[in-house]
C-alpha cells in the first residue's frame, strides 16, 4: 500500500515538474523577482486596466450609437470588430513589454492583410460601403426604398448588405457597394409626399373653365393637404401635344395616405371633367371585318 502511495506521489510530482517546465514557471518567477521587472510588470498591469476601462467606454458608446441605426445582428458584428481590434492591440502591447520585436510581426500582418484584401475585394468593398451607409444615416429598418429599380421595405441593415421585402413579399438582398454606387431613393424620409396628376383635354375645350374645374378637385379630396402654405395644390397647363392639351394637378398628402390619395384624386378629376362636359381624348382603333367575298380563301389576306 505504501509503495502504491509513493508511486502515485512520484507520478504527481513528475507531472507538476513537467507542467512547470512547459509553462516556464521558474523563469517567470526569476523574472518577476528582479526589481526593475517588478516595476515594469506593475506598470503593465496598470496600463492594461486603463486600456480595459477605455475599451469598455468606447464599446458602450459605439454599441448605443450603432444600435439605433442597425438591427441586433449588425450591431453585434460592429461590437465584435471593436473587440478584436482591442485584443490585437493588447497582445501587441504585452509582447512589447517582454522585449519582443514587433517589426517583423507588423510586417507579416501587413503582407497577410494585402493577400486577404486581394482575395476578398468584393467583401472588403461591401464592408467599407456598409460603414458609409451607417454613417450617412440614409435608411432605417421599416423605410420603403428603391435601389436600381428594386423597391421594398427595409428588414435588415448590415455592414455587408441590406435585406428588403418587396410589395409582393419577396426577399431581396442588396450588397452595400451597390447602394453606394447607385441612386438610393428613400420614400420614408419625409412626412409628406407629392403626387402629380397628368391629364390631357381636347383642343376644343375652354381652357379657363378646364383650369377652374381641375383646381377645385382637391377640395373634394379629404386626403389632400390644403391648409399648409408649402403644400398647397396647384393646377396648370403644361404641354401642347398632338391630340390634346396637357394639364397637371400637383397635390401633397401624408406619406401613409399616398396611394389612397392617388386613387381619390384620379376618381374626382375624371368625375369633375365628365360633369363639366370636358372631353379627355383617347386613342381609337377602327376594326374592319372582311367577308368571304372580299377575302376569299387562299388569298393570303
Amino acid at each position: 500500500m505504501n509503495e502504491m502511495t509513493e508511486g502515485a506521489m512520484n507520478v504527481a510530482s513528475q507531472t507538476v515538474n513537467q507542467m512547470q517546465s512547459f509553462f516556464h514557471v521558474s523563469e517567470i518567477i526569476d523574472y518577476v523577482k528582479e526589481p526593475e521587472h517588478i516595476v515594469k510588470f506593475a506598470t503593465g498591469v496598470i496600463a492594461l486596466l486603463i486600456f480595459w476601462g477605455v475599451y469598455r467606454l468606447i464599446r458602450m458608446v459605439i454599441t448605443k450609437g450603432v444600435a439605433k441605426k442597425l438591427d441586433a445582428s449588425a450591431a453585434k458584428t460592429v461590437t465584435k470588430i471593436v473587440s478584436y481590434c482591442f485584443y490585437v492591440l493588447i497582445i501587441m502591447y504585452i509582447l512589447g513589454l517582454f522585449g519582443i520585436n514587433l517589426g517583423a510581426i507588423w510586417g507579416a500582418m501587413g503582407i497577410a492583410g494585402v493577400a486577404v484584401g486581394f482575395a476578398a475585394q468584393t467583401t472588403v468593398s461591401n464592408l467599407i460601403s456598409g460603414v458609409f451607409i451607417v454613417t450617412e444615416k440614409t435608411m432605417r429598418i421599416g423605410d420603403f426604398i428603391e435601389v436600381d429599380g428594386v423597391s421594398g421595405t427595409v428588414d435588415k441593415v448590415g455592414l455587408l448588405s441590406i435585406k428588403i421585402h418587396t410589395v409582393d413579399n419577396q426577399l431581396i438582398r442588396i450588397p452595400s457597394s451597390s447602394i453606394i454606387n447607385t441612386k438610393l431613393m428613400n420614400y420614408s424620409s419625409f412626412k409628406y409626399r407629392r403626387y402629380v396628376f397628368e391629364v390631357g383635354i381636347d383642343y376644343s375645350s375652354n381652357l379657363e373653365n378646364a383650369l377652374e374645374v381641375l383646381s377645385k378637385v382637391p377640395e373634394k379630396c379629404s386626403l389632400v393637404i390644403k391648409d399648409k402654405a408649402d403644400y398647397k395644390p396647384k393646377a396648370m397647363l403644361t404641354t401642347l401635344a398632338d391630340s390634346s392639351i396637357g394639364m397637371n394637378l400637383i397635390v401633397w398628402g401624408l406619406r401613409a395616405d399616398f396611394f389612397d390619395m392617388k386613387s381619390q384624386v384620379c376618381l374626382e378629376a375624371v368625375r369633375a371633367f365628365n360633369e363639366a362636359g370636358i372631353n379627355i381624348p383617347f386613342n381609337r382603333v377602327d376594326v374592319t371585318v372582311l367577308s368571304e367575298k372580299t377575302n376569299p380563301k387562299g388569298s393570303g389576306l
